[in-house]
């Protein structure tokens, strides 16, 4: 199992990208307030069109509660920061990825308090960082590969006659 833990969300498109992915993966999504929205804006349900009814959603007041609730164990930090591509991790366990707020990431103190556990995605120097949505569909998905895609639906009974 994978969840996504998002650390003061502001984007509200972001969110609601992550959780369509959360929804179709089975994972959990954990979000830590203060969010940068209202959980019924309109947009983040657009993002999320009709997978609502398949989410696995809970919200927290602060980070305390969240470690409180659900300790660290097989705790991921995400961040550009990092010196550890996620290429190197071992996921085939479940997997819990922690991203940051979109303008300024994760707190200096958890990024120090978690070293070990802070991972990279890969990209050219120039480029600051991936969009929020995509990065945690990369890592949901590497770690649903190393798991083997257990509870997921590898292969569809379409043909590729049938189209797209």
């Amino acid at each position: 199992m994978v969840d996504i833990v998002l650390f003061e969300p502001e984007i509200p498109n972001n969110t609601g990208a992550i959780a369509r992915t959360c929804a179709c993966t089975h994972a959990a999504l954990h979000l830590i307030k203060p969010l940068g929205f209202d959980i019924s804006d309109k947009s983040l349900k657009r993002a999320g069109l009709d997978y609502w009814h398949l989410l696995k959603i809970k919200i927290y007041n602060n980070i305390e509660e969240y470690f409180e609730a659900n300790g660290d164990d097989n705790l991921w930090l995400a961040t550009t920061k990092a010196p550890m591509s996620y290429y190197d991790c071992d996921f085939s366990s479940d997997t819990v990825f922690m991203f940051g707020k979109e303008t300024a990431g994760l707190p200096k103190w958890l990024l120090e308090k978690y070293r070990e556990r802070c991972i990279r995605i890969p990209m050219i120097t120039d480029a600051r960082s991936l969009n929020l949505s995509n990065a945690a569909a990369v890592l949901a998905y590497e770690a649903l590969r190393q798991q083997n895609f257990k509870g997921l639906k590898q292969f569809g009974n379409m043909k590729l006659e049938d189209g797209v």
